[in-house]
């Protein structure tokens, strides 16, 4: 990985690696997103890749084929050093280094506190659930 920019996205089974080389970047198959990828299964603007405190987030920007990490769907998320990204079922690693003293845990667990409560609960108008506790109103 060269020192000039901030990681790297790797295809999976093999191609040229994508240097990312700004803190925002988008990914579709308009030529005037960052990373442009050719493929009728790739929305104009599919998703963004943003760097926040030393970690890559990935978002989809509402695309029709969605995104995956691991293998599992996400509207949006905080992306390990070696994560698996599928755009539309094309398939890259992500390569980057953490910026010293982050702690990645910390990220992880803010992360699903958010998606762990409710539109209501966010809103402050609903009483936190207990852990295991089902939602909805009876």
């Amino acid at each position: 990985m060269a020192e000039d920019h901030f990681g790297e996205l790797v295809p999976v089974g093999g191609g040229d690696a994508i240097p990312l080389i700004n803190e925002v970047m988008t990914i579709g198959r308009r030529e005037s997103c960052d990373i442009c990828l050719k493929f009728q299964n790739i929305s104009g603007t599919h998703c963004e890749l943003s760097l926040r405190n030393g970690v890559w987030h990935i978002r989809d920007l509402n695309s029709t084929n969605g995104i995956k990490v691991n293998g599992e769907r996400t509207l949006r998320r905080p992306l390990r050093p070696g994560d698996e990204i599928g755009i539309a079922g094309r398939k890259y690693v992500i390569h980057y280094q953490l910026a010293a003293g982050t702690k990645l845990e910390d990220i992880f667990s803010e992360e699903e506190d958010v998606f762990g409560q409710s539109l209501m609960e966010k809103a402050g108008l609903e009483k936190p659930r207990r852990p295991g506790q089902q939602g909805g109103r009876r």
